[in-house]
């Protein structure tokens, strides 16, 4: 979840997020002052009303890393292959990481041979959920569409993980790895404890210097993200016609939902977001599985999970995993409109 920055930060590099952020309200403030008010008080409103679950989810996370147990992980890649497919979808869809954070974990395994299928499955459900994503999407969606887009991301694992455990000696996938698989890229990631987890994390100063950092790591990219968010939020309410919501994206058909994951797979969104984009779509006549799909498919494309996936393994392992989250969120989306 977070964007870690440990390794020689460069001072000259512009936040993406906050630039964008910075640029939006100045240009409402310089060429209207009224709507620099409605946005800015819009998505202050609104991060006050996340902020319960930002504060608990960032000091769960902080808690979890410092003690390292995310160590626990490895457990789900022993025994039958089948079997790692499972644990593995089910760990990536409810462990508190992004696929960045577990870059030097996925290399160490993919290294010394765990199957890809079970690697596929962890990478696929892991930036589609966890319980920090589970607090906001439930806090702004509702609890229902946060346990669907749960169990949809375990779905979309299992299926990627199952197909490429069929196919593992295809011409797609055999011989996945990079010659020097880049660790590193999006997150400066730093490898974590590898010993046992020490539950009292307080008795050593650098498991609390880990939880001071992760705290504050985790706030900032929480709050840049969903701050933009909230006013891209504010702007779409008050200026994208309803109607062109809806005639695009609205009504039951298969087509709808098969757009939300094809716009949604290059709009490269992570889960954080999109929950108030979303938001804003539905309430404008977006359909439930198109809003779904579309979630699902920005997650699995989302710039830190793509460039995880893209540091180690080939171009056309790669490929295989932004298809299997086109066509996983596609199927989650026409399931969802069903139940829905």
């Amino acid at each position: 979840m977070a964007e870690n920055t440990h390794s020689h930060p460069n001072p000259l590099k512009v936040d993406s997020a906050l630039a964008a952020l910075a640029v939006i309200l100045l240009g409402a403030a310089l060429f209207n002052f009224e709507e620099f008010s409605y946005v800015a008080g819009f998505a202050l409103k609104a991060l006050a009303n996340t902020a319960p679950f930002i504060l608990f989810a960032v000091l769960a996370v902080a808690y979890v890393k410092a003690t390292g147990a995310e160590n626990v992980l490895a457990k789900a890649f022993e025994g039958a292959e089948a079997r790692m497919v499972i644990l593995a979808a089910l760990l990536g869809g409810l462990s508190p990481f992004c696929s960045c954070e577990v870059i030097p974990f996925i290399a160490a395994l993919l290294a010394v041979g765990a199957p890809l299928s079970a690697v596929m499955a962890f990478w696929l459900a892991s930036p589609l959920m966890d319980p920090a994503m589970f607090l906001i999407t439930s806090g702004t969606l509702g609890w229902e569409f946060a346990l669907g887009k749960t169990m949809a991301a375990v779905g979309i694992g299992l299926f990627g993980g199952a197909v490429t455990m069929i196919f593992a000696k295809s011409v797609v996938f055999a011989d996945p790895l990079r010659e020097k698989p880049k660790v590193g890229g999006c997150c400066g990631v730093k490898a974590p404890f590898q010993d046992r987890p020490q539950w009292s994390f307080w008795r050593d100063a650098e498991r609390v210097e880990v939880f001071k950092s992760t705290t504050i790591e985790n706030a900032v990219f929480l709050l840049k993200w969903l701050g933009l968010a909230y006013v891209i939020e504010a702007l779409m309410l008050r200026h994208v016609p309803a109607d062109w919501i809806a005639s695009a994206l609205g009504g039951q058909g298969v087509g709808t939902i098969l757009l939300g994951a094809l716009v949604g797979a290059p709009a490269y969104l992570n889960g954080y977001a999109a929950v108030p984009l979303v938001d804003a779509l539905i309430q404008q006549g977006m359909s439930a599985g198109a809003a779904m799909s579309f979630m699902l498919a920005g997650g699995v494309s989302c710039i830190p999970a793509a460039i995880a996936v893209w540091a180690l393994v080939k171009p056309r392992v790669f490929v295989g995993y932004i298809a299997y989250g086109v066509v996983g969120a596609t199927i989650a989306g026409l399931i969802w409109q069903m139940l829905a």
